[in-house]
């Protein structure tokens, strides 16, 4: 008792673990766990089915999906894709029929969800608030975002991620395979 098994990053479960006195209790590290490295053409695909639920939800009108897009960003950015539906379905189903993964470091992707839960949970509340119209355009800024995630590779809140890091702003420690992150594509 006491130890994680992991098959692969995303199947990381929290277990219990043995405090110093002898105790045994949750280990929150392991609830909050974000998987490093992830296989980038999971993140793509999870962020191509954003776009597709995104979309639908600009087209429509329906505020509840924005209130999906978020808990969405939320569940990816605090739990990593272990309980995120899209996540699992890219994760799990999707990106091994792609073939071998590619792997990328972890923290820049979880940035990059964070600031997907913060764009998504801020449209959601504007569009609560009365302000659809700056709700939809905050959305559709999102929008694009996914877009050239999922389609062009580049994640640009890897790249704001790379640029603070660079600043200081973001520890080194933080992502040591992270240092070289630059905002052009290899």
């Amino acid at each position: 008792m006491g130890k994680l098994q992991i098959d692969s990053p995303a199947d990381a479960v929290p277990t219990t673990a043995t405090a110093a006195g002898g105790r045994t209790g949750l280990d929150w590290r392991t609830v909050f766990a974000f998987p490093n490295p992830v296989n980038e053409y999971a993140a793509r695909i999870t962020a191509a089915l954003v776009v597709v639920v995104a979309a639908a939800t600009l087209l429509t009108g329906w505020g509840w999906g924005l209130a999906l897009i978020a808990a969405g960003f939320w569940l990816r950015v605090l739990f990593g894709p272990r309980i995120s539906p899209l996540a699992q379905l890219s994760v799990k189903v999707l990106a091994p029929r792609l073939g071998r993964a590619k792997l990328v470091p972890g923290p820049p992707k979880r940035f990059a969800q964070g600031i997907g839960a913060g764009m998504s949970t801020a449209a959601a509340l504007l569009l609560a608030a009365g302000l659809a119209p700056a709700a939809w355009t905050l959305l559709a800024v999102l929008i694009v975002a996914a877009s050239l995630e999922a389609f062009a590779g580049f994640c640009l809140g890897c790249a704001i991620f790379g640029f603070l890091q660079r600043r200081g702003l973001i520890p080194a420690d933080i992502c040591e395979a992270c240092n070289n992150i630059s905002l052009k594509r290899p």
